[in-house]
């Protein structure tokens, strides 16, 4: 057995009690995610591993503070989209997306495309900062909306 009196074991005791401690503290003073940025980091999963699929805008809502109960009120695009015979009827707070939207220039009715998650096909998005499943026209391909691409010019060496 340990001799208690051995100062081995106090020192083991001492470095795991600081270590206890400094892991308290730093989960207790952690950056936690806001709910801005868990929706962003949702957003960014889909559109790299969310399947595309063919769904239709059907409205628009713009609450106010009042109705959303959220400071500088909501803005949501409701959508609908069939996987295996399921409908499903969704919306998506697009409120901090619009640099790279404006729902009031929104065609109803309109087809779009719909990124979602295989494994829960209820969690879905129509527009992220990178991705737009929202069309122009009824039969045109998904357009991306927002910061334009960088382009390099080409540079030519004489010889």
């Amino acid at each position: 057995m340990y001799n208690l009196r051995d100062p081995q074991v106090y020192g083991t005791a001492a470095v795991f009690a600081l270590f206890a401690a400094g892991a308290g503290v730093w989960l207790m003073l952690r950056k936690r995610p806001t709910a801005d940025d868990l929706e962003r980091m949702r957003r960014e999963e889909l559109v790299r591993m969310g399947r595309l699929i063919d769904g239709t805008v059907l409205d628009v809502s713009d609450l106010t503070e009042e109705e959303s109960g959220r400071k500088g009120g909501m803005q949501l695009i409701l959508y609908k989209y069939e996987i295996a015979g399921v409908v499903y009827e969704c919306s998506q707070d697009v409120s901090t997306l619009s640099e790279y939207l404006d729902i009031h220039q929104m065609r109803l009715g309109f087809p779009c495309s719909v990124r979602y998650d295989t494994h829960r096909p209820t969690n879905s998005i129509v527009v992220a900062e990178t991705w737009s499943g929202l069309r122009d026209i009824a039969s045109g391909v998904p357009v991306r909306r927002g910061i334009p691409p960088q382009r390099t010019p080409r540079t030519t060496t004489s010889a």
